[in-house]
């Protein structure tokens, strides 16, 4: 496996505040990483290192086998897309998109066939005589992600660029993002803080909490086997349900009820307080349930119809437990209903620590 992008003990501090710290990433060519993380986590700062806009403190980076660490930005071989469009209103979609390759004075041929590859890769071609102004929200993005797509570089960043659209266009474009990486096999670094960008874009991701990377796998993995209590609770929606008990062997005792733990596969042995995650869309309602290893009867609270399906709060030995159910199931506030899921799928935590076990 070729490694695209190399980033070994890397820190960042502005003054005396730890931005980034020790950090160790490796990206493999072709690869689509995706950080993922809270404002303020250290995921566009990060991005911002590797494409040579902020200065590092400590560490180096490397890009297709080149230390580029003190390497100006124009040097890196990288492409970034950027939140804000960032396009010169004046200048047609056309001459925005060739701007840097004739500043770079690369001859005229070159630039038309270069412009003329990515219009057709992110099918603009009717847009190249217009101007930004006269542009939507996302065509505008798809004019930005041209102009890294010109330079031809084997490294694309981009910096939560699609955050500026509304939900529809967002879907449309992250397609697109994802087909246009399938065809291109380039490698690509994407900041986001949504999740579900994250989990259909990234062939892994990076989740950080602080400027440390948390959890560093791919979506599946990330999704089911969580490694501590932050990246449990920031992926899926609704979120985990985190119930509060103590662990005695095989069993967690929820506030009085004891939940067996059979077939769950143990990471370490530990005896204490512990916290049992179960996702609300792995707890199965009424004759399903009947079928899991653990059933209790609970009454419901709260029902918020999602159209696709219905989410209903509930309690578990007094703790709050969230489910979805399909939307033909009719639910009601003060329904009793039998609940179950299977233990073994869950996540089990030290409640001291935050890490699985």
């Amino acid at each position: 496996m070729t490694t695209s992008v190399s980033i070994k003990d890397l820190s960042l501090n502005f003054g005396n505040v730890k931005v980034l710290e020790s950090l160790d990433l490796e990206v493999a060519q072709g690869e689509f990483i995706v950080l993922l993380g809270p404002s303020g986590c250290g995921k566009s700062t990060l991005l911002n290192c590797i494409a040579g806009l902020l200065d590092v403190s400590d560490g180096q980076i490397f890009i297709s086998g080149k230390n580029v660490t003190w390497d100006e930005p124009k040097d890196r071989g990288i492409g970034m897309v950027f939140q804000s469009y960032a396009l010169y209103p004046q200048m047609t979609v056309e001459k925005n998109l060739s701007f840097g390759l004739r500043v770079a004075r690369m001859p005229k041929e070159e630039v038309e066939a270069r412009v003329k590859r990515a219009a057709e890769i992110l099918q603009i071609e009717p847009l190249l005589q217009r101007k930004p102004v006269e542009l939507s929200g996302g065509q505008r993005q798809r004019v930005a992600i041209g102009r890294a797509l010109v330079r031809d570089v084997d490294v694309f960043l981009f910096d939560e660029p699609l955050s500026n659209l509304d939900a529809k266009l967002r879907n449309d474009l992250r397609i697109e993002i994802k087909r246009l990486h399938q065809r291109l096999k380039n490698t690509m670094i994407y900041v986001t803080h949504d999740q579900i960008e994250a989990m259909t874009l990234a062939d892994r991701i990076a989740i950080m909490k602080n400027g440390v990377i948390q959890q560093l796998a791919d979506p599946h993995t990330i999704y089911n086997k969580p490694t501590n209590l932050f990246v449990a609770g920031f992926i899926g929606s609704p979120s985990m349900n985190f119930l509060k008990g103590d662990l005695n062997g095989g069993t967690i005792n929820v506030s009085g009820t004891p939940i067996p733990l059979t077939n769950y596969a143990f990471e370490q042995q530990l005896n204490g307080a512990a916290v049992l995650g179960v996702r609300p869309e792995h707890v199965a309602i009424g004759d399903e349930a009947r079928k899991m290893p653990f059933q209790v009867e609970s009454e419901i609270e709260i029902v918020e119809p999602m159209g696709a399906d219905t989410v209903a709060w509930t309690k578990l030995g007094g703790q709050q437990l969230t489910f979805r159910a399909a939307a033909e199931v009719h639910l009601e506030p003060g329904q009793k209903v039998l609940i179950g899921f299977d233990p073994a799928r869950g996540s089990v935590f030290n409640a001291e620590t935050g890490n699985r076990i």
